[in-house]
């Protein structure tokens, strides 16, 4: 029996609370292993990772995206066969692919080592995350199948399985491994992402043998793979253009790391003091930074076929209502994010890491990265009405112009340059892709709710400022007197909101009058 479709709502609301739950494991599990491997063992952990990605990505080769799309159609037809078809064709590719880069990866591992690698000690760590690759490309596949079928919950299940086993294996294995020195606890971090990730994908098989297709009688493999030529087709027509914006993404994730330190060198800093201030800024800045930003990507994933849907059906108002609710929804999530993430970046980053020089950095990057809360949500917008290209040349003049800067002002003013170099990227990101939706199909842009955020932006601040120095200055330990000032500045926040909705609901009311 076909599964009765999640609604839009309840699938955002599905994968949020999922979302939200992982964050907050993830969140635990990096501040613990922060505090176990500090910023130098974290920027080796940074360096090791990006390569992982790149694989994953080649091999992948866009195909959960197109899955979830083809399999969504072939259930509205009731066509079970090609559902598997679909299904084993993706798998057949994705395991031959990630198998092959795996083992060449691990086989010339030495020399992609020399080149990635600006600190050497690194190299354990990545042959240790290396094995994941071919996991990640067969549980991506599950994933795609079980998100054209609806079952948005199996999905979540099996991402907060995967982040509950990571936090055990991560904090034995780095507690176990820490007296051979800090490079074998960063390879036994890595490693525990590896058997986390075969756990969840356990999980996914067994969901799929419980809830997947039963195989026809003589049903077989080999002949989905001999038929399935036009399947594979289908698949790369759809999944290629989002491969390219993935390659970019991983080509530019795996240098980010030597180009960073390489600019740090530059400016005359040592190595062991660039992987350091690289660790406080990968390491302790970004999670705190992408941590509001869960519901907007959640959003994004359901807002693809939204906006797909009305696009075929020709309907603009619908489109520019769903862009509104996505576009508030971002500010509804970044405002009060950013300004916590800015008044409380020193405090914040010393209760959690103990690391009170990383806040300078969150405080440079916090107002920034204020765009970054609408950036998942508008190039959701473009793939959904049917603008692939645009988003991924948006992104590849981003990217260039983030390097550029990176490279340029990390040579000039150390890691500080940097931070400035990565907002340059956001805000270029963030426009290009604002102005490429206005071309397409025209923007309404509503700019009250903006200017009522921005006004409640400011109070809040002001309330935190005053709120924190008062209690800090009063003999209150720096836990409370964080945790207390951010709720005060909070409800001072959403309650200004409230009243400038109410004087907007009366004055709408008082014309009504007038107008009767």
């Amino acid at each position: 029996m076909i599964q009765p479709s999640q609604s839009f709502m309840r699938g955002t609301f599905i994968l949020s609370i999922a979302a939200f739950i992982n964050r907050i494991l993830g969140f635990i599990s990096g501040m613990f292993v922060a505090r176990m491997l500090g910023a130098e063992g974290i920027g080796l952990l940074m360096m090791a990772h990006p390569l992982v990605p790149l694989v994953i990505t080649i091999t992948e080769l866009g195909l959960p995206v197109a899955i979830s799309k083809l399999v969504a159609e072939a259930y509205a037809r009731d066509e079970r066969e090609r559902v598997r078809r679909i299904l084993f064709v993706s798998l057949a590719i994705t395991s031959v692919l990630s198998v092959a880069l795996t083992t060449v990866s691990l086989l010339y591992s030495e020399w992609i080592a020399s080149i990635l690698l600006s600190d050497q000690r690194a190299y354990y760590a990545m042959l240790a995350i290396t094995p994941i690759a071919p996991i990640v490309a067969v549980s991506a596949v599950l994933k795609g199948y079980f998100r054209g079928k609806q079952r948005m919950s199996t999905i979540a299940a099996s991402d907060v399985l995967e982040h509950t086993v990571q936090i055990a294996c991560v904090l034995a294995l780095v507690h176990l491994l820490m007296p051979y020195g800090i490079a074998y606890a960063a390879a036994g971090a890595m490693a525990a992402a590896v058997v986390s990730e075969a756990i969840s994908l356990l999980f996914l098989l067994a969901s799929y043998k419980l809830y997947g297709e039963t195989k026809l009688p003589g049903e077989k493999w080999t002949r989905h793979l001999k038929q399935g030529r036009r399947t594979l087709a289908e698949l790369l027509q759809i999944g290629l253009p989002t491969t390219g914006h993935g390659v970019i993404h991983s080509l530019y994730g795996a240098f980010q790391p030597l180009l960073i330190t390489t600019s740090l060198a530059l400016a005359g800093i040592s190595t062991a003091l660039a992987t350091k201030q690289f660790g406080l800024l990968a390491g302790y800045v970004f999670p705190l930074l992408f941590m509001p930003s869960f519901i907007t990507h959640s959003l994004a994933t359901t807002l693809i076929p939204a906006i797909s849907e009305a696009s075929v059906n020709k309907d603009g108002l619908l489109i520019h209502e769903r862009m509104d609710q996505a576009l508030r929804l971002g500010l509804m999530v970044g405002a009060p994010a950013t300004v916590i993430l800015f008044e409380w970046a020193t405090p914040l980053t010393t209760l959690i890491y103990d690391a009170p020089e990383a806040g300078l950095l969150l405080k440079i990057l916090a107002p920034i990265f204020f765009l970054h809360y609408f950036d998942a949500p508008l190039h959701a917008i473009l793939l959904g009405i049917g603008q692939a290209n645009a988003s991924l040349w948006n992104y590849l003049v981003a990217t260039a112009f983030k390097a550029i800067a990176i490279f340029v002002l990390g040579s000039q003013f150390g890691i500080i340059g940097v931070a400035y170099g990565l907002g340059i990227g956001i805000v270029i990101l963030t426009i290009l892709n604002f102005i490429s939706i206005s071309g397409f199909i025209g923007f309404y842009w509503d700019i009250r709710p903006y200017v009522k955020g921005g006004i409640c932006m400011v109070l809040m601040a002001l309330c935190g400022q005053w709120s924190f120095g008062y209690l800090n200055n009063n003999g209150l330990s720096l836990l409370w007197s964080v945790l207390i000032s951010i709720v005060l500045s909070l409800l001072l926040y959403f309650v200004a909101l409230t009243l400038m909705d109410e004087v907007k609901r009366k004055r709408k009311r008082s014309i009504f009058s007038i107008l009767r």
